[in-house]
């Protein structure tokens, strides 16, 4: 299984950006793919999840109506649209897989496929 996430840059306040991650080595329909970001000095933190089909989507309140997370299963591939980003918002982001048919859940013990992290950084 590998998760590989990209799409991370320098940003202004109030600027967007997409970040993507891609995956192979497994059958990607039957996981639910969630991201997670750290801050310097911070624990990993729940962003947002996607279940199987994409109907269904969650997310953190920190984050709730400026994200967007979606999937492209014939792609392999998920995507976080990030609007109106914040300087609170600067962190490495992470996607992220639990056991295969698990529900989402916010803690990041319960995913057990990680990729290896996109710095995202909002600053004038």
């Amino acid at each position: 299984v590998q998760l590989q996430a990209s799409g991370g840059g320098l940003v202004q306040p109030g600027g967007s950006l997409r970040l993507s991650c891609a995956a192979s080595g497994f059958n990607f329909d039957d996981y639910v793919i969630a991201w997670f970001r750290q801050a310097p000095g911070k624990e990993r933190e729940f962003v947002a999840a996607i279940n199987w089909s994409g109907d269904s989507t969650y997310y953190a309140d920190s984050v709730k109506g400026r994200f967007a997370i979606s999937r492209d299963n014939a792609e392999k591939m998920v995507y976080l649209q990030m609007n109106s980003l914040k300087s609170e918002d600067t962190a490495v982001y992470f996607c992220a897989a639990p056991p295969r048919y698990s529900d989402y859940h916010i803690s990041s013990d319960e995913y057990i496929y990680w990729g290896q992290g996109t710095q995202v950084t909002v600053s004038s």
